[in-house]
């Protein structure tokens, strides 16, 4: 407990947060329960995209990450750039200013170090950067806490990104290639660990116990047009995955399987609108969830799942249903091995309607057997997550570490 000659540890949270993406989300969630759990005496606040949602949702104040509000929008006329060059000066200051009033700043997983979806350096890779160098200026202990990494051809974006992890007093990654990926940039990871996804800590609904004819079907959709690299190819990546993804859907209807479409972020809103008018049938819904909760609850009353934005599959994962993973990123790779259903991936980029559907058959033929994986390895992911919070408190709040310490 805090003294009354003590002043509560200061604590703020910093991402795209309340901005729509229900993972970014549910990784400030996890955190904001071990702080609740570990450190209820912090006084906890956000830098983030969206202010009001956070406040409203989670109960901190919030400040809005961006002073320019027209940050994401593509500037052409010559005042919209104008006002991001100017934002950008402003932001230095302000993000500063932020830092400097708070004890230790977390960014609660995310990829916030990876270019697998298109991204410009100037955007969040600069305010990313921002943060750790303002961390370093005002001493301000900066943790990148489960964060993910990828390789990234961009030199501006992987130099901001460099930076950046270098600048952090704390990194932890949600995967061995993350933590790699930042060592070929030159980064000494030689103290840095890896643990499962925050979002793994959150709590899950009791998993389903399948019975009888066959139940429904999860299909996680997202709005993909490929990543950083591939904006010449975007319309094309995108229609064979939709393309692909109706396909699929068409399939499972035909054999009379109850489809439950699934998004993790609001831009995916247009996909589900494509697949459900492409196949008109009253067995395909689309699910409205509004948290990682919202879609664990869904994921578990299903039979199976086949998803491919990250969250979707960890909240597949998570609540012990057989998954099918569509990857468009070596994160999800890594997570179904780490999970054990390493066997059930297919890429994004070339959905295969047949082969998909034969994979998922082989899915639902070795379901029982999954489900006891899928069991063993939470329990495994649960420990581990014990551990990284033990180590965040370490590494940010020695004091309260020691009294742990000597408590015990």
């Amino acid at each position: 407990m805090t003294s009354a000659h003590q002043t509560p540890v200061r604590v703020g949270v910093f991402g795209l947060l309340g901005s729509g993406n229900l993972g970014n989300d549910g990784s400030l969630e996890a955190v904001l329960g071990y702080l609740r759990a570990t450190h209820p005496e912090a006084a906890v606040d956000a830098l983030c995209g969206g202010p009001e949602a956070v406040t409203a949702r989670y109960g901190i104040p919030a400040t809005r990450l961006h002073w320019y509000r027209g940050e994401y929008r593509t500037a052409s006329r010559a005042g919209a750039v104008a006002g991001k060059a100017l934002g950008k000066l402003v932001d230095a200051v302000r993000t500063t200013a932020w830092v400097r009033r708070h004890d230790v700043v977390i960014v609660p997983g995310m990829g916030v170090l990876e270019a697998t979806l298109p991204l410009r350096p100037w955007g969040f890779p600069y305010s990313l950067f921002l943060l750790c160098a303002a961390g370093r200026l005002c001493g301000t202990r900066v943790a990148l806490a489960g964060v993910g990494a990828a390789p990234i051809a961009d030199r501006p974006t992987r130099a901001l990104v460099r930076w950046s992890a270098r600048l952090a007093a704390y990194r932890s990654y949600r995967d061995t290639r993350s933590r790699d990926a930042i060592r070929e940039m030159g980064v000494d990871t030689a103290r840095d660990e890896v643990y499962p996804d925050l979002a793994f800590a959150l709590p899950a609904p009791p998993a389903g116990a399948p019975a009888g004819p066959p139940g429904p079907v999860c299909v996680g959709v997202m709005a993909f047009h490929g990543g950083n690299d591939d904006r010449a190819r975007a319309a094309e990546i995108h229609r064979r995955y939709l393309d692909g993804t109706t396909r699929f859907v068409r399939a499972l209807v035909a054999d009379g399987r109850p489809v439950r479409l699934l998004t993790g972020d609001d831009v995916d809103a247009p996909v589900v609108a494509a697949i459900l008018d492409a196949v008109d049938s009253p067995l395909v819904t689309a699910a409205r969830a509004a948290s990682l909760a919202d879609l664990m609850k869904e994921t578990a009353a299903a039979d199976t799942v086949v998803a491919t934005r990250y969250h979707n599959l960890i909240c597949a994962l998570k609540t012990g249903t057989p998954t099918l993973a569509l990857c468009y990123a070596a994160k999800s790779e890594a997570l179904m091995d780490r999970m054990g259903l390493g066997a059930f991936c297919h890429p994004a980029r070339e959905v295969d309607a047949d082969r998909l559907l034969g994979q998922f058959r082989e899915l639902e033929r070795r379901s029982a057997e999954l489900r006891r994986t899928l069991a063993e390895r939470n329990a495994v992911a649960a420990r581990h997550l014990e551990d990284h919070f033990t180590a965040l408190t370490a590494a940010l709040f020695p004091t309260t570490a020691h009294a742990l310490r000597e408590a015990s």
